[in-house]
């Protein structure tokens, strides 16, 4: 049986639930879908452990093990850190065992109860509800950062917006993002870029309206961040598609099946 993915909106505030069921039998020339950047942090519990993915510059590679199954929330950008009570450039284009983060005794009790959730899901979303009670509120500023930057504003836009200076703003980013927020700026350009180039909007009209200078300008943004051309990543994108399996209309996100 091909492997699946499944995801729904949390109801931890701007949160995502996803799970992932890995092939049993692979084919040797299976194709690998890489996970892309997108400004999220995940918790994953994957062969027993929780695992965190910090925020991501770059590409990277799954490891699915044949038949292996995984589960995870998805922070949105700006949100991970204060859950998890660690500045996110700490954890930049990491994958971090959870007990490297937090007291192990504390994690071990927390992934058996989790492993052993009928609904594991269902599980992480009750623990993080309470850990978030607990963190108390997101930060607003970066939380609005974050949603000014995904629209399409631009750095100095989205600082003039919360009342902060760049060199502030570059400093809150770092904690709350993992990287600055040009950064962070690309990486949801390419995110809105993408969208439509799986929708098949020609590669020109992709980059007018996510907001790139022209469409060489997207390429290299997509070479640099995804670590592949665009046509590449059509093609990837229809194949995927033309699987049996597909069942969703986006890309794994942020982490989802990575253990590297």
């Amino acid at each position: 049986m091909p492997g699946t993915y499944q995801e729904r909106p949390s109801r931890l505030d701007g949160a995502v639930l996803w799970r992932r069921d890995a092939d049993p039998d692979p084919a040797p020339d299976a194709v690998v879908y890489p996970v892309l950047p997108d400004g999220c942090m995940d918790l994953i519990l994957i062969d027993g452990r929780l695992i965190v993915a910090g925020p991501d510059t770059r590409a990277h590679g799954t490891s699915d093990s044949p038949g292996g199954r995984f589960a995870g929330i998805r922070f949105a950008p700006g949100t991970g850190s204060a859950f998890l009570g660690v500045p996110a450039h700490a954890l930049r284009d990491l994958r971090v065992p959870l007990e490297e983060l937090w007291p192990r005794a504390v994690v071990r009790e927390l992934t058996g109860r989790i492993a052993d959730a009928p609904e594991v899901t269902g599980a992480l979303e009750e623990f993080a509800l309470r850990r978030a009670a607990e963190a108390g509120p997101w930060d607003p500023v970066m939380r609005a950062v974050a949603t000014g930057l995904g629209a399409g504003a631009t750095v100095g836009e989205a600082a003039e917006t919360v009342g902060l200076g760049a060199r502030q703003l570059h400093r809150r980013s770092l904690d709350a993002f993992g990287y600055g927020p040009k950064t962070l700026a690309r990486v949801l350009r390419l995110q809105r870029a993408l969208a439509l180039v799986r929708q098949e909007v020609p590669f020109a009209e992709a980059a007018y309206r996510s907001g790139c200078a022209d469409q060489a300008h997207l390429a290299r943004e997509t070479r640099e961040l995804a670590g592949m051309t665009l046509r590449a990543y059509l093609a990837l994108v229809r194949q995927r598609y033309a699987s049996p399996s597909a069942n969703r209309d986006t890309p794994r996100p942020s982490g989802s099946s990575t253990t590297a």
